[in-house]
């Protein structure tokens, strides 16, 4: 098979060909970007595997290219990088590895392209592409990595044991790919990975929580999460997500399944957006129903607090798994706090101070709270759902016309803590703050609007039951 007509897109890879013919070495594009040519998917990186030195390839590739092309250089790595638009083409010599069995970190040496397609994770990503002049364009595919595209499977190219022993993080890719691409994982490459799941030990979690980032990502990420359940993985590098499965039946009731509810809203919430953060708060939303799931004789099953207590774990899950401390977290944490806002909202007579109170506490993100309120309507009841949803329609335009009357995603008081230190000659103290929060309350209770006029004859007024005077 050859493909040299698609290969005509992109000129850089000609001139590849130029250069490697003028320095008298074999190049191959080697890896995802042939997998994606072949799916017709769009790729931006282009790895260029030389048999000779990559780095020499790629400067003559950059001298040809122009004065103003750099070349990226990691000798460490034996590794050289060229940005071309939007393309990004990574150059490397062909190379051996082998790995001791407390380290993904291999001992490389110099090789055949046979030997470095060997080290190639699945056998979809082992396929090359000769840019040679006798034969451009031409697939070297050694271990039927077409076959498995068309068969939609993932697959080691060498025994399945030996390639996650070598670098365990291919377990996890392995699910990232099935789940991106909607493959299945051949039975005894699945097998190997749950007999060597718990070797994902020497990995560590920031390589880990970037794969699982990505699976998060996936179109339907629940076909991912249960790759990781029935793996063993999820287990291992997600402890708190495993808690949430299963029911529990006492005096014939139960509760529904947590897991798989949390699945079913991740899905849900990813047909709307593509936004990690968004679909990360799908996936922590319930993450405290374990520690708070008690049973009442009358009431059921219950899970009082759980956003509350949901919101506190946030920051220690991501801690833990290495993912952003900074404002990315907070808004997981926020979304997962107000949850149950909306859906209280939807279920009782709406008042005005109820909801300046949700825009106040969601600010900008309100519309990403709604989005994940719909995707918690989880209910196999299709009348139940649609009652929801069409109560969400009134709770979303009300609030619509309320911020737009009201103006409070960017609420603050217009009465700060310097005017009343100065209007009553009072120090930094606990008065001041109790009349800044008399003052919140009364605007989003409707009682005063936040205009300067109305908002200080009140505050002079609750002075004066406070024993304050104007100076």
């Amino acid at each position: 098979m050859n493909f040299k007509e698609q290969l005509i897109n992109y000129p850089i890879l000609e001139i590849v060909a130029r250069a490697s013919a003028e320095l008298g070495v074999e190049a191959y594009i080697i890896g995802g970007f042939v997998r994606d040519l072949i799916l017709k998917r769009p790729s931006k990186d282009i790895d260029i595997v030389s048999i000779g030195s990559g780095i020499e390839l790629a400067e003559l590739v950059a001298q040809q290219l122009g004065p103003d092309v750099h070349v990226n250089i990691f000798k460490t790595f034996g590794t050289a990088q060229i940005r071309q638009g939007d393309l990004e083409v990574e150059f490397v010599g062909a190379r051996r590895e082998s790995y001791s069995p407390d380290s993904r970190k291999p001992a490389v040496e110099d090789g055949t392209l046979q030997d470095d397609q060997n080290r190639r994770d699945f056998t979809i990503n082992a396929m090359g592409i000769s840019l040679s002049r006798n034969n451009f364009g031409d697939l070297i595919d050694p271990f039927e990595g077409m076959r498995d595209l068309r068969k939609k499977i993932i697959r080691t190219p060498l025994e399945p044991g030996i390639t996650f022993s070598d670098d365990p993080l291919r377990m996890m890719r392995a699910i990232r790919f099935a789940s991106q691409l909607n493959f299945d994982i051949e039975p005894d490459t699945f097998d190997a990975i749950i007999g060597m799941k718990d070797r994902i030990s020497i990995v560590s979690m920031e390589r880990i929580s970037d794969e699982l980032n990505k699976i998060i990502l996936s179109p339907t990420p629940s076909y991912g999460f249960k790759l990781l359940f029935h793996a063993g993985l999820l287990h291992i590098i997600f402890p708190e997500m495993i808690e949430l499965l299963g029911v529990e039946t006492i005096d014939g009731k139960g509760h529904k399944d947590n897991f798989y509810h949390t699945l079913q809203v991740l899905d849900n919430v990813s047909q709307n957006t593509d936004d990690l953060w968004l679909r990360w708060a799908a996936i922590l939303h319930d993450i405290a129903k374990p520690a708070t799931k008690r049973f009442d004789k009358k009431a059921g099953w219950t899970f009082h607090n759980h956003e509350e207590i949901g919101a506190r774990m946030v920051p220690v899950i991501f801690r833990r798994m290495k993912l952003p401390q900074n404002e990315k977290m907070r808004f997981v944490k926020k979304l997962v706090r107000l949850h149950l806002r909306p859906i209280v909202l939807s279920k009782e007579e709406i008042t005005d101070s109820a909801m300046r109170r949700l825009l106040v506490e969601a600010g900008e993100d309100i519309e990403a709270l709604m989005k994940l309120c719909r995707a918690d309507i989880t209910s196999k009841n299709p009348d139940k759902v649609k009652r929801f949803l069409h109560n969400f329609d009134i709770v979303e335009q009300k609030l619509k016309d309320l911020e737009e009357r009201d103006k409070l995603r960017s609420f603050q008081p217009v009465i700060s803590g310097e005017i009343i230190i100065e209007t009553f000659g009072l120090k930094p103290s606990r008065e001041v703050g109790i009349m800044k929060e008399i003052i919140r309350e009364a605007i989003l209770e409707g009682i005063i609007p936040n205009e300067y006029q109305p908002a200080y004859h009140f505050m002079v007024e609750e002075g004066k039951k406070m024993g304050l005077s104007v100076q």
